[in-house]
């Protein structure tokens, strides 16, 4: 940026000649995102047109588009003039022909699309492309370039734009907010983001909230607020608002281009302050500015007698009957020709070299910055080795740990080691110390631009770990970090995860269209650590209990998801370097953090997570050479406790019956090979849980997902699963299994109840188990507190920890 002091910004800083071709180009991007809206053929309209011309299914939308159009030349002028390493985050992403047009126009596309050519055939199959079969969607989807962000789904913009500039010291993220998208909930707590942006080491959002007064078809709310009242509420945030307001272009074009300059300045004096002073004082009013244009900019005032431009009526297609309506196809002729498309293009369809010269060269190109395409900047982290931060187990159930504690020191080496790279980044919804992931503070602080009081402790300027009440946020923050070539992790309450539901699809298609664009370069994987489970709400309830967010998960195509239920500590360690250490995933892992047993040494540990799934031979019984009469599944750490426990009560009745106990680690590998790169073949599926033995099955969450994985197996009419069944409430830890039968009793019954003989030869172990769970109901009423022979129960048998899995 240039030193000129705000007082010297000029209010028309635009000459007469730099205002028509700034205006000129205006036009041609305008041009081309109608042209993709509309046309198949004679894209420059050097023949008369004709119904044959437009598409026979119009789709898009063109009444965000002009704005759209309007901020990205002014912003090309900016970079241009201050030498700006920028990002364009289009906030109302269905404005996507824009977004296309502009990438066309300074040569992006064209460079990564090498059929879609700067000349008349180029412009012909660009248009054409567009929301058709085999072409591109409507939205700033992957395949648009320098897109991090669809807006398919309004509220996510702002928060992406702070994701991506944490970290990014010299980064400027332009984030366009439309005044739909700011009635979202997750937009209103965006605006927060700047309580933790560090005007040192991070880098710069400029929101542009666009006001064109309307959504699909009613006004906004925001639209329809006094300046005043906005002043008032942006002030409130935290930010210093610039207006720019009209609809007649020369004095809107000049109000731009002298705004953008003045919150060039005032960014360049808020960074040198900040880079100058010995310490940070206060935290910095960054700029923003609120454009009021109106909805179809430059589009037809009326049509059949109704009012479109600057109302919703533009919101879309305007006219959708072009092909059967002559009245509709002149209107759409004479639109188009509005723009002068001669003088826009030359005679080979090319646009002319002054209006190419306006826009920023090579990787300043807002469509070619590499911050666009993370997997450019992305560097592959430095992590520990996780063997000796490992719980030392002689013998199963033998020590007693926290197995999120143990990975909070994992987590911690990970920040240290990646100190000086600045790219990996811990969030969660003000859990991490509940989380039992604190080690991480004996290296960093919470990050935090507000005031900090001397009894606060872990606050800082400086902090790799993020903490807002909001999962939206957290998720946002990560998802704009990653998709700008970082690493980081997010723990959250198992529950209250589903709050980013829609998040999480949303990013979910992304990689999944990302990854079959050869151009767009791998991104770190998005990791999830979900704690606080349903097993163990012991200062909740039925509200905090809820494990659905795996089905949801489950749902997404292989190649993206994963998820992991590892049964203690070791297993979480080699899991959670694991995730790290890939990308264009979604891993979500299940890990308690309450004092628990714990199973595996460390070398058993990584040899069954290598396998995801594994028999435990020094839990089983079936060690004859014969088939086993039952198998004992489980999946998650305490329906393992809770299984292990019915397999100790059913080796001690019934010592003749030939035992299998099966763990399984990576949920994947439940599927078949053919439907996920995971899953095990049936060969192998069918060596572990046999094609005709009952298999009781003690699963983390609801029941029908493991029939889902399972259900084509050759056993799968033997599988038996318990699992949570929505019956909860604030009780004792073994109470809350038992109310969905997923503790041992109910597991032990279930395993006389399915094999073959024994409901009659166990009759009488049946009723002990039936008199236990009596038993138990009646102590917790009384007590407050799971009997003694549930709370000091331990694995009896006395076998190495690392003799196998």
């Amino acid at each position: 940026m240039n030193d000129h002091s705000p007082a010297e910004t000029r209010r028309e800083p635009l000459d007469a000649a730099e205002l028509h071709l700034i205006d000129r180009y205006w036009k041609a991007a305008n041009y081309l995102s109608v042209g993709q809206i509309y046309l198949l053929d004679n894209p420059l309209l050097r023949e008369p047109l004709k119904s044959e011309h437009v598409k026979p299914r119009l789709l898009g939308h063109w009444g965000t588009t002009p704005g759209l159009n309007f901020i990205y030349v002014h912003l090309n002028r900016a970079i241009r003039a201050h030498d700006l390493n920028a990002i364009y985050i289009c906030g109302p992403g269905h404005g996507g022909p824009g977004m296309v047009a502009n990438t066309y126009l300074e040569g992006t596309y064209s460079e990564i699309y090498p059929n879609i050519s700067r000349d008349t055939a180029g412009l012909k199959k660009l248009f054409r492309q567009f929301s058709f079969p085999g072409g591109i969607p409507s939205h700033a989807a992957p395949e648009t370039p320098g897109s991090i962000h669809e807006g398919g789904e309004l509220g996510y913009a702002l928060v992406h734009a702070y994701g991506a500039a944490l970290d990014n010291p010299d980064l400027v993220v332009a984030c366009v907010v439309g005044d739909g998208e700011a009635e979202t909930g997750p937009l209103a707590a965006s605006w927060h983001s700047n309580k933790f942006l560090n005007p040192v080491s991070d880098g710069v959002v400029l929101p542009i909230l666009h006001l064109n007064g309307y959504k699909i078809a009613n006004p906004t709310i925001l639209g329809r607020m006094s300046d005043e009242e906005l002043r008032s509420l942006f002030i409130g945030y935290g930010y210093e608002p610039f207006f720019v307001e009209g609809e007649e272009p020369a004095a809107m074009h000049q109000a731009m281009a002298a705004t953008l300059e003045t919150v060039a300045h005032r960014i360049r004096a808020i960074k040198t302050r900040a880079r100058e002073s010995a310490e940070l004082h206060g935290r910095p009013r960054w700029p923003m500015i609120i454009l009021r244009s109106p909805k179809g900019w430059t589009g037809p005032k009326e049509i059949d007698g109704k009012k479109v431009e600057g109302f919703w009526r533009s919101h879309q297609v305007p006219m959708s009957n072009v092909r059967g309506n002559e009245a509709h196809l002149r209107i759409l002729e004479d639109w188009m020709k509005s723009y002068g498309p001669d003088d826009l293009f030359d005679e080979k369809g090319t646009l002319k070299p002054e209006l190419a010269a306006l826009a920023p060269e090579g990787s300043r190109r807002m469509g070619a910055n590499p911050h666009a395409n993370g997997g450019l900047l992305r560097r592959e982290l430095k992590l520990p080795d996780f063997h000796t931060l490992a719980v030392e187990v002689k013998e199963p159930g033998g020590t007693i740990a926290e197995a999120t504690r143990v990975m909070g020191v994992y987590l911690r080496e990970v920040l240290r080691l990646n100190a000086e790279e600045r790219n990996f980044r811990v969030v969660g919804p003000d859990e991490t110390t509940s989380n039992r992931l604190d080690a991480v503070f004996d290296v960093t602080e919470r990050v935090w631009m507000e005031g900090i009081e001397p009894y606060d402790v872990h606050l800082a300027h400086e902090g790799r770990v993020m903490e807002i009440l909001s999962e939206h946020l957290c998720q946002g923050w990560l998802e704009g970090y990653l998709l700008t070539g970082r690493h980081g992790f997010f723990s959250c309450y198992e529950a209250f995860i589903h709050i980013i539901d829609s998040m999480f699809n949303q990013h979910a298609k992304w990689l999944k269209a990302s990854r079959e664009l050869g151009w767009r370069r791998p991104i770190s994987s998005l990791n999830y650590l979900l704690t606080s489970h349903v097993w163990r709400q012991d200062h909740n309830g039925f509200s905090h209990q809820d494990p659905g967010f795996l089905d949801l998960v489950a749902n997404k195509k292989a190649d993206t998801v994963r998820i992991y239920l590892p049964p203690d500590a070791n297993t979480l360690l080699w899991v959670t370097d694991h995730v790290l250490r890939t990308y264009n995933r979604i891993n979500v892992i299940v890990a308690g953090k309450q004092p628990a047993p714990q199973w595996l040494s460390m070398e058993a540990a990584a040899n069954h997570c290598e396998a995801g799934i594994g028999i435990w031979e020094w839990a089983s019984t079936d060690h004859d050479g014969e088939e086993p009469d039952l198998v004992m599944a489980c999946a998650g750490d305490v329906p393992t406790l809770e299984t292990l426990a019915a397999v100790d009560i059913l080796r001690q009745a019934l010592p003749n019956l030939r035992i299998r106990v099966v763990n399984v680690v990576d949920l994947m590998t439940l599927q078949p090979k053919d439907v996920h790169p995971h899953g095990l073949p049936d060969r192998e599926f069918d060596g572990i849980f046999t094609t005709n033995k009952p298999v009781v099955f003690a699963y983390h969450g609801y029941p029908a997902l493991i029939h889902r994985l399972t259900y084509s197996r050759t056993n799968h009419a033997n599988i038996h699963v318990h699992g949570f069944q929505e019956e909860g409430t604030t009780t004792t830890p073994f109470d809350m299994v038992v109310l969905n039968e997923l503790d041992r009793f109910h597991l032990a019954m279930a395993a006389i109840d399915w094999v073959p003989g024994l409901a009659v030869k166990a009759a009488h172990l049946r009723q002990q188990l039936r008199d236990k769970l009596t038993q138990h109901k009646l102590y917790v009423c009384e007590h407050g507190e799971d009997m003694p022979e549930i709370q000091e129960w331990s694995w009896p048998y006395k076998t190495a920890a690392n003799a196998g899995d």
